[in-house]
């Protein structure tokens, strides 16, 4: 099958790994992949698969949102056109070409599947304002569009269809993980930081993540000087609490770590995840450490809820994250049993539910679905 994948290579973030590992397990599954994308001069993230790319011109890039040049759109039509693919899927990167794509794909005939990353709060909480808020507010009207729209749970799925997306048209297939790859192992951590038990945070460091909730639980609870704190990630939050949260509390800032490698060998040497987030999809950093066998604790925004639920690690709520902490924190440092039988049974829970292998057996099946059914014109589309 010839896939024509729209996504994101840089800068990292969730949207950028799983378009990564999507593509990675399409290529190994013999399909044809060509991968169009917002170049960036600057090197590009590694362990990317070897196929036909297609730079779009942009004015400005971030992890949240892309501006394209007016240009971009007559390089993707004719990209389209040169490629011929069977099926194009688009990794929505919040950019405006995200609204003209169904447009261009009617055109050229090409069945559209896209993928909706955007977080929001969880189940009965209403979405916080900004970015998130608006950019539900602006797609769900377009996505009736799309042919397929990919979302990562059943609560996505049903908020989205309060919207007005139809439900038939709306995919749940979760992230999925490499459970080879993000595997309980050996690791030189805990030496290298001198810890006894380690905790890790990682992600963006930004509001709607939450970590100050984190940090101020931590330095409340006075963790004793065998424990140690790992903030993986950077983020424009980043120098107005590193300051404040240092060394001397047992906290340790390690900032953005690109190699993959290095951040398996950081969650196999750890002990326990953290992820405060007020506003989650379904977090890629989550699964992964729970793949890694760690005791996992986050908030129920998104689908994180449910992917802890019965047991496969703690739920937190976002109104009480920190009250929470101040008493889990010293809990999982003084009863290193409990974390790990919490990281076997979070392991036992990706490898039950969301495995990259499933993940890509679904979306294999939801291509020949589409491609099954005749497109409908867009006028025709209610």
């Amino acid at each position: 099958m010839r896939i024509a994948w729209i996504g994101k290579k840089s800068p990292f973030c969730g949207n950028v790994t799983y378009s990564r590992e999507i593509t990675n397990a399409l290529l190994d599954r013999r399909h044809q992949v060509s991968f169009l994308h917002f170049a960036q001069e600057e090197s590009e993230p590694d362990n990317w698969p070897n196929f036909q790319e297609v730079s779009l011109p942009f004015i400005y890039k971030s992890q949240v949102y892309t501006i394209p040049t007016f240009k971009a759109t007559k390089v993707l039509t004719q990209s389209l056109r040169q490629i011929k693919p069977d099926v194009v899927h688009a990794s929505l990167t919040l950019s405006p070409l995200d609204f003209v794509l169904p447009e261009i794909c009617e055109q050229l005939n090409l069945p559209l599947i896209a993928t909706f990353h955007t977080p929001f709060a969880g189940k009965g909480a209403k979405l916080i304002s900004g970015t998130q808020l608006l950019a539900y507010q602006l797609y769900a009207p377009f996505l009736v569009n799309y042919d397929r729209v990919i979302v990562f749970s059943q609560i996505q799925r049903e908020l989205l269809a309060r919207m007005g997306v139809r439900e038939e048209n709306i995919a749940v297939i979760p992230n999925g993980v490499d459970t080879s790859k993000y595997s309980p192992g050996t690791s030189k951590v805990k030496a290298e930081f001198k810890a006894e038990r380690l905790f890790v945070y990682q992600g963006r460091i930004a509001p709607e993540k939450n970590i100050e909730a984190l940090l101020r639980a931590w330095k409340q609870s006075e963790m004793g000087t065998d424990s140690k704190l790992l903030i993986v990630g950077d983020g424009p939050l980043k120098p107005s609490l590193e300051p404040f949260y240092g060394w001397e509390y047992g906290i340790i800032w390690l900032g953005f770590v690109a190699d993959e490698d290095r951040r398996i060998e950081i969650l196999r040497g750890a002990d326990v995840f953290i992820l405060p987030s007020l506003v989650e999809g379904l977090s890629l950093s989550l699964l992964e450490a729970m793949a890694c066998g760690l005791a996992c604790l986050a908030t129920d925004v998104g689908a994180d809820g449910e992917v802890l639920e019965k047991g496969a690690g703690i739920v937190l709520n976002t109104k009480t994250v920190r009250s929470q902490l101040r008493t889990l924190l010293p809990v999982c440092q003084d009863h290193p049993e409990l974390t790990t039988l919490l990281g076997q049974k979070a392991r036992q829970r990706v490898l039950d539910r969301y495995t990259l292998s499933k993940n890509v057996t679904q979306l294999e099946e939801l291509y020949r679905e589409v491609l099954t059914q005749r497109p409908l014109p867009l006028s025709r589309r209610a």
